[in-house]
């Protein structure tokens, strides 16, 4: 048997980096002839090394994404130009073309500005602060005009203070915007106040103000820093058109109207009617409103703030038309308002056909005081009833005379049955009804008699049994 051969102990020769990169040049000389194994794109950085693109291909088990599929012996590549086994010219470039670099893409450039801004626009307002902080394109969404025209803020829900140095960005772009605070916590009061102060001061300002206060009010509290600050937007925004006071619990004041008669002439509604014990505007200041604002539509007022001769300057025939009108009898000052002529009203409804009366009335209003305030020349469209003593006769009266007018009702009371036998009636007569709202007990016969006469009956709330609270409505289908 023949000697095993030493290994040899000649020394390996020296690689270096010109020799790596022809190594490089002739496995793609190789490939062209039918090679086993190659790499795509592949190219010499400054120093001579080869880098790898992530394109692989092997004429034996070729390749789908670096995933090695085992090719038979019977089987053919069809992508492989390997000895001409259907590789096609075509092919063959696009295996030997080199791959390119791979870009990072910012997130915001996947979907065009509008669509990021319809997203953005439904978000809370520590979402879009967060969204605005991730690239330039999320950035340039989260503060267009689009996202902030139409603004919610609830300082209930935002839970992180002011925000103020964000919002400050945007401020310009708000038009519309719906305020919503708690005048009894001090973080969510004053973050409300400074976001007031700051609207006043810009420009082109506001278009819409709308004020939603939630919890109890602080006793003894007059509200001067918010009313200050609504103040100051009156006096600045020129363009203002609505402002929305009814869920705000201060006491309103002739100097908020005057303000907004000087410093808001493009004034379309302006309401007045909230909730408190004390009402502050005389008639006065509601008839300098009028004639600064000849544009207005819409007006909310406690009763006592009304007077025959604001009727008659909306009765004037150069008026623009007037369709709304909100009135809340609940303080002392309108239990000691006289009534308003009735040939006022006859005028007011023929220069208006279309005007639409809301009326409230409180517990705070006796007996004689309710029979004074619904008068049958009132165009009642919505009638809320919440009265200690006779409510039976308000519910009677409504049905005699609003027949043609009436589309909503709100009633709270003691269940009675001279209470079932009223709605009974109106249900008969006021036949173009669209909501009723009983929050009290009823018979089986009040609302089949409702369900019966009103065809377009959307929504009601007739309880036949008592059940806990709150009671919900009943959509008719």
């Amino acid at each position: 048997m023949g000697a095993t051969p030493a290994p040899s102990l000649k020394p390996q020769m020296r690689v270096g980096k010109r020799d790596i990169g022809r190594g490089f040049a002739a496995q793609r000389g190789a490939y062209a002839q039918g090679s086993q194994a190659f790499w795509v794109g592949t190219r010499q950085d400054s120093g001579g090394r080869g880098l790898r693109s992530s394109v692989s291909t092997n004429c034996g088990s070729h390749c789908l994404g670096r995933k090695r599929i085992p090719q038979t012996a019977s089987a053919s590549c069809g992508l492989c130009p390997e000895k001409g086994k259907g590789g096609s010219p075509e092919r063959q470039e696009l295996l030997l073309a080199p791959t390119p670099p791979m870009v990072m893409t910012e997130p915001g450039e996947q979907l065009p500005e509008e669509v990021l801004a319809l997203i953005f626009r439904h978000l809370p307002l520590r979402d879009r602060a967060t969204a605005s902080r991730v690239c330039r394109a999320w950035a340039a969404a989260a503060t267009c005009s689009a996202v902030w025209h139409d603004t919610i803020i609830s300082y209930d829900c935002e839970r992180e203070g002011t925000l103020l140095p964000y919002l400050s960005a945007c401020l310009d772009h708000v038009h519309n915007l719906r305020l919503e605070f708690e005048p009894s916590r001090e973080p969510s009061r004053r973050a409300a106040t400074e976001l007031l102060t700051a609207l006043a001061g810009r420009t082109p300002g506001l278009r819409s103000l709308l004020l939603n206060c939630h919890g109890e009010k602080p006793l003894f509290d007059a509200g001067r820093d918010i009313l200050d600050a609504v103040h100051a937007i009156c006096r600045a925004s020129c363009a203002l058109r609505h402002l929305d006071l009814r869920r705000l619990p201060f006491t309103l004041d002739d100097a908020l109207v005057l303000q907004a008669s000087r410093g808001c002439p493009e004034l379309r509604s302006l309401f007045l009617n909230n909730c408190t014990l004390v009402g502050s505007v005389s008639p006065d200041s509601v008839l300098e409103l009028l004639k600064a604002c000849p544009r207005l539509r819409a007006l909310g007022l406690h009763l006592a703030s009304l007077s025959g001769t604001a009727l008659q300057v909306l009765a004037a025939p150069d008026r623009a038309p007037f369709a709304h009108l909100a009135l809340r009898c609940a303080c002392p000052e309108d239990v000691r308002a006289p009534p308003l002529p009735e040939e006022d009203w006859a005028a007011v409804r023929r220069r208006h056909p279309r005007l639409v009366v809301e009326l409230e009335l409180e517990p705070a209003l006796p007996d004689e005081s309710v029979t004074r305030v619904l008068q049958p020349a009132v165009p009642v469209a919505a009638l809320r009833l919440s009265l200690s003593g006779d409510t039976v006769g308000p519910v009677r009266f409504a049905a005699r005379h609003y027949a043609s007018t009436l589309r909503a009702l709100e009633v709270r009371a003691a269940a009675s049955a001279e209470l079932d036998a009223a709605l009974e009636l109106l249900a008969v007569r006021c036949t173009d009804l669209r909501e009723v709202h009983c929050f009290c007990v009823v018979r089986p016969s009040v609302l089949h008699a409702f369900r019966a006469h009103c065809p377009r009956l959307r929504s009601y709330t007739l309880k036949l049994t008592r059940e806990p609270h709150p009671w919900l409505p009943t959509l008719v289908a």
